[in-house]
C-alpha cells in the first residue's frame, strides 16, 4: 500500500472523517441496504476510518452478525470494540483475510490510494461466501477537470499532477467494474453520485479542508502556487460560487454461487 498522505496524525484528520461519514454515509448505508443486509450477516469493512459505517452495521446485523473493523492504524476506532464489532489492524495487499466467511465486505476512498487495487479486489472477493455481495465506492474526478473558472481548473491539474506523482488514482471510480468484471464477478452494477455545491457548503469545507492538510506536500511538489491557493480558498469560501468536483462511483457485485 502507498503510505497514505492523510495519515491518521495529520491535525485536523479526524474532523475531516467525521466530516466525509456525513457527506457519504447517507448514500453509502442505502446502497448496503439494497444488497439486501439482513440480521445475523457476516460483515468486513476495509479501511473503515473512523468506523462510523462499521457501527451502523453493528447495529443492523444485530447480537446474531458480525462485524469486522478494519484499517492499517486503528487509533480512531479501538474504543469501538464490544460485542459484535470487532476491530482489526489489517493491510488488505498483505494476504487474505478469511476466505469465504463473509455475507459482505464493504470498502470506501482506499483503493485509490493503493498500488495494486486489483489485488485488493481479489483479496476481497475471496473473503466472501458464494453469492457474497461487495460494495466499492471510489471517486472520480472527472468533473474537477471542466471546472470554471481557468483559475479553478488550473489548480485541479496542478492536484492531479501531484496525485500521479504521489501515486494516488482520483479516476479510479469508474474502473472498478472492469476490474470486477476480469476477476469473474456477477451481478456487477455501478452509479455515480456527482454533488453541485456552492462556497461554504458542506463538501467545499470538505475540500477546504483536504486541502489545507495537505498544503506543505503540495509545495514540495510545486505544481500549485500560493496564488492558486488563495484563490481555491476565495471561491470555496464564497457562498455565490457553485460547482462540481468529484462523482463517488458505487460499485457493487456478487461473488460467484458455483
Amino acid at each position: 500500500m502507498n503510505a497514505y498522505v492523510l495519515s491518521h496524525d495529520l491535525q485536523g484528520e479526524r474532523q475531516r472523517l467525521g466530516l466525509m461519514s456525513e457527506l457519504l454515509d447517507p448514500t453509502e448505508r442505502r446502497n448496503i441496504e439494497q444488497l439486501g443486509l439482513k440480521p445475523g450477516w457476516r460483515c468486513l469493512e476495509v479501511g473503515c476510518g473512523n468506523g462510523s459505517i462499521a457501527q451502523w452495521l453493528a447495529i443492523q446485523v444485530g447480537e446474531s452478525g458480525h462485524v469486522v473493523a478494519s484499517d492499517l492504524d486503528t487509533s480512531y476506532i479501538a474504543h469501538l470494540a464490544a460485542g459484535n464489532l470487532e476491530v482489526r489492524q489489517l493491510d488488505i495487499l498483505r494476504g487474505p483475510v478469511e476466505q469465504g466467511q463473509y455475507d459482505l465486505v464493504v470498502a470506501r476512498a482506499l483503493l485509490h490510494h493503493l498500488v495494486n487495487p486489483k489485488l485488493a479486489l481479489e483479496w476481497m472477493m475471496s473473503a466472501l461466501k458464494p453469492g457474497g455481495a461487495l460494495l466499492i465506492t471510489e471517486p472520480d474526478m472527472l468533473p474537477a477537470t471542466v471546472a470554471e473558472p481557468g483559475m479553478i481548473r488550473k489548480f485541479w491539474h496542478g492536484w492531479f499532477r501531484w496525485a500521479a506523482a504521489a501515486g494516488i488514482d482520483y479516476f479510479i471510480g469508474s474502473k472498478i467494474a472492469p476490474m470486477l468484471d476480469e476477476l469473474g464477478a456477477e451481478a456487477i452494477s455501478a452509479t455515480g453520485e456527482t454533488a453541485l455545491f456552492n462556497g461554504g457548503s458542506p463538501w467545499a469545507v470538505y475540500c477546504i479542508e483536504t486541502i489545507r492538510e495537505l498544503r506543505p506536500k503540495l509545495a514540495e511538489h510545486g505544481h500549485i502556487t500560493k496564488e492558486m491557493l488563495t484563490d481555491f480558498e476565495a471561491h470555496f469560501q464564497d457562498p455565490h460560487y457553485w460547482t462540481s468536483a468529484i462523482t463517488f462511483v458505487a460499485t457493487s457485485a456478487r461473488k460467484p454461487l458455483g
